[in-house]
């Protein structure tokens, strides 16, 4: 599974690289690296494009021990991982991607989709599960976009299990939340950290997050057509900043990713924090004008919506 989990996740950032380079007219800068303590990965990074101000597709395949405090970490939402081990050999692949646009009418977008797994000191297999999900971070709300958005994740979901939609949609809405400031990031998609050993088999799990990532492009590319290219103003660029300050908060304060990466020892900072965008503001007191479009955005982001 490793494996080909590994040569799928190396075609599919391969495709998304060059669809996106057809949308922007710039090319990706490609790093390879290693990890001192096992494995690497390669980033592909575009800042300042014609269209992205900032994008980024990487992936990683690592591996090594884990030592208490990061075990101590992914059982708080993990308790197959057994606690009794002062560290534990572990696995981990994924495929990782955030584009932040220039135009504040396009969204900004994120996608994550991983496997992991857990060896005893003996060598098997300790345990071992699938991740992932992707969601929409729009500045300004297009109603279209998030039906278009939602509707293409729900149709790779159906194929496997109605139920996951639902499911995994409102798992994104409350996952992706600013909870100390009483609003979600954006208006979601999925999300999900527990397709593992004990609620699916590996091969129908597998399946379904090929589908899932596969979506991507069919979900994005006609959103990204239609607003790179809009008008905007000054004042709509700064609601664009204030909103990616709360993006950057969501990153640092709660997203469980970026604090295991950065407990992991050895890992690599600027594939972590890739997730950034390359400009952002924090306003003093900055509340958008009542009945406005920032207004309405708000609004929905307090009171997250079903779009399909």
């Amino acid at each position: 599974m490793r494996l080909r989990m590994e040569k799928f996740i190396r075609e599919q950032q391969k495709e998304i690289v060059s669809a996106l380079e057809m949308v922007d007219g710039m090319r990706f800068r490609e790093d390879t690296w290693t990890r001192p303590n096992g494995g690497g990965g390669l980033s592909c990074v575009l800042q300042e494009g014609n269209v992205f101000e900032k994008a980024g597709v990487n992936i990683s395949v690592v591996y090594g021990t884990l030592p208490k405090p990061a075990i101590a970490k992914m059982r708080e939402n993990h308790k197959s991982v057994q606690a009794e081990y002062d560290n534990l050999d572990f696995y981990a692949l994924g495929l990782s991607l955030v584009l932040h646009p220039r135009n504040p009418m396009a969204p900004t977008v994120h996608l994550n989709y991983r496997y992991f797994e857990t060896m005893r000191p003996d060598g098997t297999p300790q345990t071992w599960w699938f991740g992932g999900g992707s969601d929409l971070t729009p500045s300004y709300l297009f109603d279209e976009d998030a039906v278009h958005f939602h509707k293409t994740l729900k149709e790779a979901c159906d194929k496997h299990d109605k139920d996951y939609y639902p499911r995994f949609k409102k798992w994104c809405d409350e996952y992706f939340s600013n909870k100390h400031r009483g609003e979600s990031r954006g208006i979601g998609g999925i999300f999900f950290d527990d397709l593992d050993d004990t609620v699916a088999d590996s091969e129908n799990t597998f399946s379904f997050i090929q589908d899932c990532l596969k979506s991507f492009l069919p979900s994005y590319i006609p959103i990204i057509e239609r607003r790179k290219d809009m008008p905007f103003t000054e004042k709509e660029k700064e609601w664009q900043q204030v909103r990616r300050g709360r993006y950057v908060e969501f990153n640092l304060v709660h997203d469980r990713g970026t604090s295991f990466g950065l407990n992991v020892p050895g890992s690599r900072v600027e594939s972590i924090l890739m997730s950034l965008p390359l400009t952002a503001s924090w306003r003093y007191m900055y509340e958008p004008e009542p009945r406005s479009r920032e207004q309405r955005l708000v609004d929905v982001l307090r009171e997250p919506k079903e779009w399909v």
